[in-house]
């Protein structure tokens, strides 16, 4: 079966990502064809709870995640909400099923000394590529935009005459984010870099291949990784971990987390929180190293 008029309602109602469509529509595919060879079931629309558990036992026994396995049945969950929605059915299978618990995810920052190793003392290329890679590190650093966020800048978007990025985020959200001296002085280089290149595809876009064509999130996530993995022992290095950092950083020199909230696109204050554990560790090392008390 096909599910085209859930998928369009969440790429272009929902506004999601096309990857984010993709893996929704992968998700079903994968379930569809578990019922229909293990119930003989043609459509997911008419299933119980138990044909579901019994799809959930066998992702638990190939070994996947339970964190994979809620994503997959997230999945599910949003399209029986929508056939609720559009009267297709009447009771949502889903409706009493409890996620599968999982263990959070520490999300190690980069250190500033790590950040300053990259920025100061790595060696860009004088070229377009090294000074396109620069740009794109710094604005991560300084700005806390998302991968794909960076990948959909348009030309427009930057305002080197007011030093602004205009942002435009989850659910189109826009957002204005100020930018910092030496961010203006490396997207000057970067924008004279690009005027040299032979060939310009797509104009509109701010960041390009050398070939001319709007960057991809693959080739974005293997730039962070190849420079911070000359800086950085961390296991992982990745454009969310720059975004993290960014968020950290600005905590532990005191910044107000509300203000932190709408630099990153939060839609609330629970999001931004998640990243106070570094700050308050921070708070921890200079209490117990400042107070008298702790010296004796």
């Amino acid at each position: 079966m096909t599910f085209k008029s859930f998928l369009d309602y969440l790429l272009l109602e929902k506004n999601y990502s096309k990857l984010t469509v993709k893996a929704y529509q992968n998700d079903l595919n994968d379930f569809s064809e578990f019922i229909k060879v293990e119930f003989n079931t043609a459509s997911i629309n008419q299933v119980n709870y138990s044909q579901i558990r019994s799809w959930i036992v066998i992702l638990v026994e190939n070994e996947l995640s339970n964190r994979t396995i809620n994503r997959k049945i997230s999945a599910l969950n949003s399209y029986y909400k929508f056939l609720l929605k559009t009267g297709d059915i009447k009771l949502n299978p889903l409706a009493k099923h409890k996620a599968l618990k999982t263990s959070k995810k520490i999300q190690v920052p980069f250190s500033e000394e790590e950040i300053k190793d990259v920025l100061n003392d790595l060696n860009f290329a004088d070229d377009f590529e090294g000074l396109r890679d620069k740009f794109i590190i710094e604005l991560f650093y300084s700005t806390g935009i998302r991968r794909i966020e960076l990948v959909e800048l348009k030309l427009s978007s930057l305002d080197l005459h007011k030093n602004t990025l205009k942002v435009l985020g989850k659910r189109n959200k826009e957002r204005i984010i100020p930018l910092i001296k030496s961010v203006h002085q490396t997207a000057i280089k970067y924008l004279e870099a690009r005027l040299q290149l032979d060939k310009i595809v797509d104009k509109e876009y701010l960041f390009l291949t050398k070939k001319g064509v709007k960057i991809y999130e693959t080739l974005v996530y293997r730039i962070i990784n190849e420079y911070f993995s000359k800086a950085s022992s961390k296991v992982k290095k990745s454009p969310h971990i720059l975004r993290h950092s960014f968020a950290t950083h600005l905590l532990n020199q005191g910044a107000d987390l509300n203000a932190v909230k709408e630099l990153l696109g939060h839609s609330s204050l629970a999001a931004t929180q998640v990243y106070t554990h570094n700050s308050i560790a921070e708070l921890k090392k200079v209490h117990i190293d400042a107070h008298p008390r702790s010296k004796k």
